[in-house]
């Protein structure tokens, strides 16, 4: 009876070590959370501060600002670009120049820049600012610029078409300039013509154009005899392995003067012998 009394009488003691666990747990998930939340500094950061590419397209850079104060800043971007270079920011899909960013926020900012097409093969350096009232920030870029295949078709006038009389030859300037950054090689010249029609090049093909350079090329157009008059339209190309382009040109066909007088004098003799007639056999 004695032994039962005294184990009814013990009471039973309390584990604190559960409670210090889910205390533990619930400390770093809140820590956890907090940190990605709330950034712990503010900054300017791209993810490739290099890139490389021809000049004919542009330079495109992922960069993401971050706003780790306790108060909404409005943050302005700027760049010293080389003579010639152009740049756009744009922030979910809109261009901005400027931009407000909430406390505690981080903001993707899409930079895209572009180079002249003559632009020299040579590494770029893009400086970069975002500014508000207490932050400076600095980033530095990096554009590659590659050689680029260029060609361009016109004429000396930039006239773009021509009168020829039926039956005749005429004699049409192009001008083939190299707007890239390399040498084209091999260039050679054709044409798309209305059906008869002859086309002559001198020269008809250019070992080499360089960089910048341009090169006149006459065109012998013959148009056959008999041509009806009015506006004909004629294609000149040119092609080399790494660039092609072409250039339509009007051509306006007109008659000869001889040929006009001897369809007066037709007339005239039609209307002769219309009026002998009359008054040969009108009487009768």
């Amino acid at each position: 009876m004695f032994t039962k009394l005294l184990i009814t009488n013990q009471r039973p003691r309390l584990s604190f070590r559960p409670f210090f666990a889910a205390l533990v747990v619930f400390a770093n998930s809140f820590y956890l959370s907090a940190q990605v939340a709330a950034p712990s500094k503010s900054s300017f950061e791209a993810r490739l501060l290099n890139i490389e590419a021809p000049s004919n397209e542009p330079f495109r850079y992922s960069t993401t600002l971050t706003n780790a104060s306790s108060q909404t800043l409005i943050y302005n971007l700027d760049a010293q670009l080389p003579q010639g270079w152009q740049i756009s920011y744009r922030v979910d899909g809109s261009l901005v120049t400027s931009i407000q960013m909430q406390p505690g926020k981080t903001q993707e900012i899409g930079i895209e820049i572009s180079c002249p097409i003559t632009a020299k093969p040579d590494k770029y350096k893009i400086p970069l600012k975002a500014t508000s009232p207490i932050d400076n920030f600095q980033l530095e870029l990096e554009a590659v610029v590659k050689g680029s295949y260029a060609l361009e078709m016109t004429t000396p006038t930039g006239r773009l078409s021509d009168e020829v009389v039926s039956g005749s030859n005429k004699e049409i300037v192009l001008q083939l300039k190299n707007t890239g950054t390399l040498p084209l090689n091999t260039l050679e010249l054709g044409s798309q013509l209305p059906t008869r029609w002859e086309a002559t090049f001198t020269p008809a093909t250019i070992k080499q154009l360089e960089a910048g350079k341009s090169v006149d090329v006459k065109v012998n157009l013959k148009v056959p005899d008999k041509t009806i008059a009015g506006d004909y339209a004629a294609k000149f190309d040119v092609k080399s392995a790494n660039s092609t382009t072409d250039l339509s040109f009007r051509i306006i066909v007109k008659t000869s003067l001889l040929s006009g007088w001897i369809g007066l004098l037709v007339i005239f003799a039609a209307i002769g012998l219309i009026y002998y007639l009359i008054r040969k056999y009108g009487r009768r």
